[in-house]
């Protein structure tokens, strides 16, 4: 079986334990989950709305952060998505979930997972704040 499970820009909600069941596995004795939620409050500033907007390529970076990130880890299982269109407060908006033989691996795996999904990732947060002020960032 791919140790890549899931790579998925979408703009359904994201369901991390459906993302966890994905990289099960007996092999794994550990199993690691980031799960990156909207908050209300950005920089002092409390968050009235909330849309990320991907360009076109988002899917197929994100397929290659998989891919270079699988490369380096000895993984049993690899989950990442990231969503697109508006959010409220408290979804997720980045769930990455990876197994390993063990919880050191992991991880250092989901770390570098979410990092570099940050680092790469073309996806843009546009946050409207309750003073009607609003702030367009790269997801960096």
């Amino acid at each position: 079986m791919d140790v890549i499970r899931l790579v998925e820009v979408t703009e359904q909600p994201l369901d991390a334990r459906a993302m966890q069941a994905l990289v099960a596995d007996p092999a794994a004795g550990a199993v690691v989950t980031f799960s990156g939620d909207v908050r209300g409050i950005d920089h002092g500033r409390e968050v009235l709305t909330l849309t990320y907007e991907g360009h076109p390529t988002a899917a197929a970076v994100l397929r290659q952060v998989a891919e270079e990130i699988a490369g380096q880890f000895e993984l049993i299982g690899l989950a990442v998505a990231h969503r697109v269109g508006e959010l409220q407060i408290t979804d997720a908006a980045l769930v990455a979930v990876v197994s390993t033989g063990h919880r050191g691996e992991a991880f250092l795996a989901c770390q570098a997972l979410v990092d570099l999904t940050k680092a790469k990732l073309p996806v843009w947060k546009h946050q409207v704040f309750i003073d009607g002020t609003d702030e367009w960032v790269n997801c960096a």
